[in-house]
C-alpha cells in the first residue's frame, strides 16, 4: 500500500520483482500467438462448481504413457510428462474445438520440441534456447510448434508446485495454439495486443484443468482442493512483475488478473468465453494499470509501525463506518484473547472488541520474497499488504458480529474475504500522487492479496476460530466479489 502525506510518504506494500520464469512464448516467428467470475453459488465447499476433493493429484497410475514424437527427447521423467500432457490435450481439443466453434477440425501441433536451457543450444522459432527456462507456442511463417525446458523450467515448476503445474503450463500454450487455429473466432489477427492473448490461453487453459478435475483425462487428475490450490499459486509465479504495464507488448498480467481468466475458463467450461475475451473487456477489469512517479521513487515498502497500523485502524474505520457497529481497536497485545479462542498472528476477541495482533509476526509476512523464491515458503514473506490483509480480515468480524452474522457458520470465511475485498477497494485512490496522508492500495498489492489468500494458514478467508475456507478457488473468487461489488454484495451472498 502507499502512504502519502504533505510533508512526507513512504509506500507500504511490495509487488514481487521478476521471478524465475516468466511462461511465454517467442516473438519473430511469423505470427506469434500468445471483473468477477461467475459468482454465483460460491460456496466454501465448492471450487467453480466442483466439490471440493482430498484426491490424488498429478499422472495417473498405471497408465502407458502417449506414443507421441518429440524431437531432442532425452526420454526422461520431464519429457514424458509434458507428452502426456500434450496427449491429453489432443483428446480434450479435438472433441471441444468442432464442439464450441462450428464444427471446425482442430489440427495437432507439427513439432513438439524438448530442450535443456543449460545444454546443447538449439534455435527455436529464431531463438536461442541457450538460458531460456520457458515454455512456448510458435505459430505462422512456416511453424507450429510447443516447445519446452526439460532442463530447469519443468524439473522447478514440478518440484516447487507439483507435477501437475507442468500440464497447467502446457495447457496454456495449447491456448495459444487454439488461437492460431482459430484466428478471428477467437478474436485474434495480427494486431491483438499480447495481454488479449495471454488471457484468453489462461482461460483455454481453465477450460482443460476443469476437464481433468472432472476425471476425464486419461493420464492426468486434479483434486480440487490443494491441487487446484497449486495450479493458482503457479499462476501467482509465473505472474508480469508489478508496474508492468499490461498493454505492453509481452505483457501476460498481474497474478489477480491471470487467476480471474483461469477461473472463468474453470468455471464457465465454456471455450467461447474466454473467445470472447477483448481488449476492451480487459481494459474495463484490470484493476492495476501503472506505477506512479512515486511508486518509481519509493522502492516499494515500509516497516510495520505505530503510524502505518493507526493509518491502517483509520482507513477501516472510514471503510465500515456506515455499519453502525462499535469499531474495534487494533491492539500490539501478541495476538490474544483473555476469553475465547485466539488466532494468529492477529485475533478478533469479540468480549473486548478489540483486534490483537503478533507484530513479529506479521513483520515475517510482510517482509518480500527474495527473487525467484515462492512467497510464503521456506520463511519467506510476501509483502506488507497480505501483513495489512491479515489484520483487515479479523477487523471485518466485528463488523459482521456487531450486525448479527454468525462468526463459525459455513459462510464466514466467503463473508470475511469478500469483506477485505470490499476493504481493499476504498484504498484505491484515483490520484496516485495526492497527498493526503491515508494508505492507497499500490501496484503489485492485489497480487500479495493473492499470494496469502492461497496460504494454507492465512486467516483472509477464515472464520473467528480460524478455520479456513477449503478451496483457494473459492478464497479468491469471494475477495473479488468485494473489490468489485462492495461490502453489500458479500452480505447478499454469503449471508
Amino acid at each position: 500500500m502507499r502512504v502519502q502525506g504533505a510533508r512526507s510518504w513512504v509506500r507500504v506494500g511490495l509487488a514481487v520483482s521478476a521471478v524465475a520464469v516468466m511462461v511465454t512464448q517467442i516473438g519473430g516467428c511469423g505470427q506469434t500467438v500468445a471483473g468477477t467470475p461467475v459468482a454465483d453459488g460460491i460456496d466454501p465447499t465448492d471450487a467453480g462448481g466442483l466439490e471440493v476433493t482430498d484426491g490424488p493429484t498429478g499422472p495417473r497410475d498405471g497408465v502407458e504413457d502417449a506414443k507421441l514424437e518429440v524431437e531432442n527427447t532425452d526420454g526422461g521423467e520431464m519429457d514424458r510428462l509434458a507428452a502426456n500432457a500434450v496427449a491429453d490435450l489432443y483428446d480434450y481439443w479435438e472433441t471441444e474445438m468442432p464442439a464450441n466453434f462450428e464444427d471446425q477440425k482442430f489440427n495437432r501441433i507439427e513439432r513438439l520440441v524438448s530442450y535443456d536451457s543449460e545444454g546443447e543450444v538449439l534455435t527455436l522459432c529464431g531463438a536461442s534456447t541457450k538460458q531460456f527456462q520457458n515454455a512456448f507456442y510458435c505459430g505462422g511463417g512456416g511453424e507450429d510448434m510447443i516447445a519446452w525446458d526439460r532442463g530447469v523450467l519443468l524439473p522447478m515448476l514440478a518440484e516447487n508446485f507439483d507435477p501437475i503445474s507442468v500440464v497447467g503450463v502446457l495447457a496454456h500454450e495449447m491456448g495459444h495454439a487454439v488461437q492460431f487455429r482459430l484466428g478471428e473466432k477467437s478474436n485474434i489477427n495480427q494486431s491483438t495486443p499480447t495481454i488479449v492473448r495471454e488471457q484468453q490461453a489462461d482461460c483455454y487453459m481453465g477450460n482443460f484443468m476443469r476437464y481433468v478435475a472432472e476425471g476425464k483425462a486419461k493420464h492426468f487428475e486434479l483434486n480440487t482442493g490443494s491441487g487446484l490450490n497449486q495450479i493458482l499459486a503457479t499462476l501467482f509465479f509465473i505472474r508480469d512483475p508489478a508496474g508492468f504495464d499490461h498493454m505492453t507488448e509481452g505483457a501476460h498480467g498481474l497474478a489477480f488478473d491471470r487467476v480471474y481468466a483461469f477461473q472463468e475458463g474453470f468455471t464457465t467450461k465454456d471455450p467461447g468465453r474466454c473467445a470472447d475475451m477483448t481488449v476492451e473487456e480487459i481494459n474495463g477489469r484490470i484493476a492495476e494499470k501503472e506505477r506512479s512517479e512515486k511508486d518509481e521513487q519509493s522502492g516499494g515498502e515500509a516497516a510495520l509501525n505505530d503510524k502505518t497500523l493507526g493509518l491502517l485502524q483509520d482507513s477501516l474505520d472510514k471503510a465500515f463506518e456506515d455499519n453502525g457497529a462499535e469499531q474495534p481497536e487494533i491492539t500490539e497485545n501478541g495476538s490474544k484473547c483473555d476469553e475465547g479462542e485466539s488466532t494468529s498472528p492477529a485475533t478478533y476477541c469479540a468480549e473486548e472488541n478489540i483486534v490483537g495482533i503478533d507484530l513479529d509476526k506479521l513483520k515475517q509476512i510482510a517482509e518480500p520474497p527474495a527473487e525467484g523464491a515462492e512467497p510464503g515458503q521456506q520463511g519467506a514473506g510476501i509483502g506488507d499488504f497480505a501483513a495489512f490483509a491479515e489484520i483487515a480480515s479479523r477487523y471485518t468480524l466485528a463488523i459482521q458480529k456487531q450486525v448479527g452474522a454468525n462468526l463459525e457458520d459455513r459462510n464466514a470465511g466467503l463473508r470475511t474475504a469478500c469483506l477485505t475485498g470490499a476493504w481493499t477497494e476504498t484504498t484505491i485512490d484515483d490520484d496516485p500522487n495526492t497527498t493526503d496522508d491515508k494508505l492507497h492500495l499500490a501496484v503489485g498489492d492485489l497480487d500479495e492479496a493473492v499470494a496469502e489468500l492461497l496460504q494454507d494458514d492465512s486467516l483472509i478467508a477464515a472464520d473467528v476460530n480460524g478455520k479456513q475456507v477449503k478451496a483457494g478457488f473459492a478464497r479468491v473468487a469471494a475477495f473479488r466479489v468485494g473489490y468489485f461489488e462492495g461490502s453489500g454484495e458479500c452480505t447478499k451472498q454469503f449471508a
